[in-house]
């Protein structure tokens, strides 16, 4: 059974720093790529980075760049999102997911439960 764990969300000061973390198990993930999206109340869910597991190729949305750094550790089977510089708008709920390319498009198989992150002005 294929689960994703997340940890480490909770309440910050704007400017503060959260780490995330994806724990993932019950199958082979080398083939995978791991995301980490989020959504606000109201808005659709986006995505905010993912990372290749075989490589470790980045890709972040505009509106975290610089800011957010996402990482995998292949021995504990873990993903995190090292989150800096946290604005009100990053407030939402983060979601760690599992996907394979697909034609054009990544398909996220798998997804955690989600954790809140709640940024305060």
């Amino acid at each position: 059974q294929v689960q994703l764990a997340e940890t480490g969300g909770g309440l910050v000061q704007a400017g503060g720093s959260l780490r995330l973390s994806c724990a993932a198990s019950g199958r082979t993930f080398s083939n995978y790529v791991m995301g980490w999206f989020r959504q606000a109340p109201g808005k659709e869910r986006e995505l905010v980075a993912r990372i290749r597991w075989i490589g470790g190729s980045t890709y972040y949305a505009d509106s975290v760049k610089d800011r957010f750094t996402i990482s995998r550790d292949n021995a504990k089977n873990t993903v995190a999102l090292q989150m800096n510089s946290l604005k009100p708008e990053d407030t939402a709920v983060y979601y760690c997911a599992a996907g394979v390319y697909a034609v054009y498009t990544i398909r996220y198989d798998y997804w955690g439960q989600g954790t809140q992150v709640t940024v305060s002005s």
